[in-house]
């Protein structure tokens, strides 16, 4: 078999990295692949290390031991996440997405790939460490985001559905009050779904009084879950009093002028308190 040109598999380490973040390789296993000795890869690692880090796409952690062996993370530089934000702000101030009663339309970013695989890097990048075991999510506009989350932590997605489904088997259910509309709701899992003691980030796309959130975190913990963090696309600045307090939002919606056709929106403070 013709020996691959270094440029051939530089290029395609380097895709074999990011097509699989949060993902260990073996030098053995990178070797195997590429058909090169482990001091070849050695080498080529280091190559497409720098190059991965000064491109911002995230660093590649090396593992010593007899082994040996590397993980790409899709880590955002403090830079990235600011101008994401910022940017992400810009669009939803756009007067067509205003809805009557002062919503904001966000469903064509949080079903638009290019959105959705930004948005969840920046969330795997703000919860990367301690890794989750399972990323959660309510149904339904949190499912892309949580997806996206969970494929850059390489974790798997856990959605908890608003009613049972006789085909998941036996689930655990809970009643909650909607922070936003006052009104009882239920939601529920599966009881093979998450194992007692896992590690879990619950991620959603809205938050105004944080009724689902903390339905979300009173329903882990029937699963004996430890949550490690809560993330959100959009909160909402009133009330300012939410039923959770560990959260991190991406953005805060401080109001909507239905008359003046303007969205006030901002980046929130820890993204612009990133250095």
């Amino acid at each position: 078999m013709e020996r691959m040109r270094r440029s051939d598999r530089l290029v395609q380490l380097s895709h074999l990295l990011l097509e699989h973040p949060a993902t260990p390789f073996t030098l053995g296993q990178l070797g195997k692949v590429l058909g090169v000795a482990k001091s070849t890869i050695s080498e080529d690692l280091d190559l497409v290390g720098e190059s991965l880090a000064g491109l911002g796409l995230g660093r590649l952690e090396s593992h010593p031991g007899a082994a040996g062996g590397v993980v790409f993370r899709p880590i955002k530089t403090k830079a990235q996440m600011q101008a994401f934000a910022t940017n992400l702000c810009a669009r939803l101030r756009e007067p067509h997405r205003i809805l009557t009663g002062g919503f904001i339309y966000m469903t064509d970013l949080i079903f638009t790939p290019e959105w959705t695989a930004e948005i969840g890097r920046t969330f795997a990048s703000r919860f990367a460490q301690p890794a989750p075991d399972y990323v959660i999510t309510v149904e339904t506009k949190g499912i892309p985001l949580a997806l996206m989350t969970a494929r850059y932590l390489n974790r798997p997605l856990v959605v908890i559905r608003r009613d049972a489904r006789v085909t998941e088997g036996p689930s655990v259910g809970i009643n909650f009050l909607s922070g936003s509309t006052g009104r009882i709701q239920t939601m529920s899992l599966p009881r093979r779904a998450v194992p007692p003691g896992a590690k879990v980030l619950l991620i959603d796309d809205f938050m105004k009084a944080g009724g689902t959130a903390r339905g979300m975190m009173d329903l882990m913990s029937e699963f004996e879950a430890r949550v490690l963090g809560l993330g959100v696309l959009v909160e909402t600045a009133e009330p300012a009093r939410k039923l959770v307090r560990d959260r991190v939002a991406l953005a805060v919606l401080d109001g909507v002028d239905e008359k003046a056709r303007r969205v006030s929106i901002r980046p929130a403070e820890w993204v612009s308190a990133v250095e």
